[in-house]
């Protein structure tokens, strides 16, 4: 795969790295597909569809980081939106909301 940044990537393509990354976390733990699958409690082929990049389901993707011990990762991939210093001067102000 080309050397493009994330934004640049079409959907199959962010799927295709995003179960690359699901397999080099795996092989770092050392799991093979069918380990994974058991502590993850779906099946070895739902392992190999996801990181092939089969359009896996967030479920899936929880689970698998889960057995992978790298649950937090969530928090950077969909982090807790931050408030901005001018939305709180609204808010005290009563002012509108965006």
């Amino acid at each position: 795969m080309t050397d493009k940044r994330i934004e640049e990537r079409t959907d199959p393509e962010i799927l295709e790295v995003l179960g690359g990354r699901l397999a080099r976390i795996r092989k770092s733990v050392g799991l093979s597909q069918q380990e994974a699958a058991t502590r993850a409690g779906i099946d070895r082929s739902t392992v190999s569809r996801a990181e092939l990049g089969d359009n896996p389901t967030i479920l899936t993707i929880v689970r698998l980081l889960r057995a992978y011990g790298r649950l937090g990762s969530l928090d950077a991939f969909i982090p807790e939106p931050q408030v901005s210093p001018m939305d709180l001067v609204r808010r005290h102000q009563g002012g509108p909301r965006g």
